[in-house]
């Protein structure tokens, strides 16, 4: 059994890759399709709002309110993809035995770290530009996502009231 787990401890990292992986496609894609797709969402978002709250607006209203939160809602996307990718990142770590102190700063220099090599890259993508802003709110998403897992993982694996 030893073996066995010894054997599947590396892929504990394949969720994290996957999700490098979904953010570099993001950040591939040219800045016109970035903007439609982040204005679906909002619209989508605004349009639901219209429907629960029986508002009765028409296309134009929904579409400038949709342009308004639009920034917000780009800015929250970035947020929750490093906030994933920091959940990705620190429960294997957590699986080779990376604790408190170190488990943040080794998850942490990863996320930041690839937040700036993803905006670096976006440098070369049509219409889309590097931002510093972006790596910290990218930031601020990882750094939550680190917190949960070790607030989850100390809370569920530490416990003294729990029997064993």
């Amino acid at each position: 059994m030893k073996l066995f787990i010894s054997l599947l401890k590396p892929l504990s990292f394949l969720p994290a890759i996957l999700m490098m992986c979904l953010i570099y496609h993001f950040s591939a894609q040219t800045g016109e399709v970035s903007g439609n797709l982040s204005y679906k969402v909002s619209y989508e978002i605004v349009e639901i709002k219209n429907e629960v709250m029986n508002t009765g607006k028409g296309y134009e209203e929904l579409s400038a309110e949709a342009h308004h939160i639009e920034y917000y809602v780009r800015k929250a996307a970035h947020m929750t993809e490093y906030f994933l990718l920091a959940i990705a990142i620190s429960f294997p770590l957590y699986v080779y035995k990376v604790r408190g102190f170190w488990l943040m700063l080794l998850a942490g220099i990863v996320c930041v770290g690839f937040a700036g090599m993803d905006e670096y890259h976006q440098s070369f993508v049509a219409n889309r530009g590097p931002s510093l802003r972006d790596v910290g709110i990218d930031s601020i998403g990882a750094f939550i996502g680190i917190l949960l897992v070790q607030a989850f993982c100390w809370s569920t694996l530490h416990n003294p009231d729990k029997k064993r």
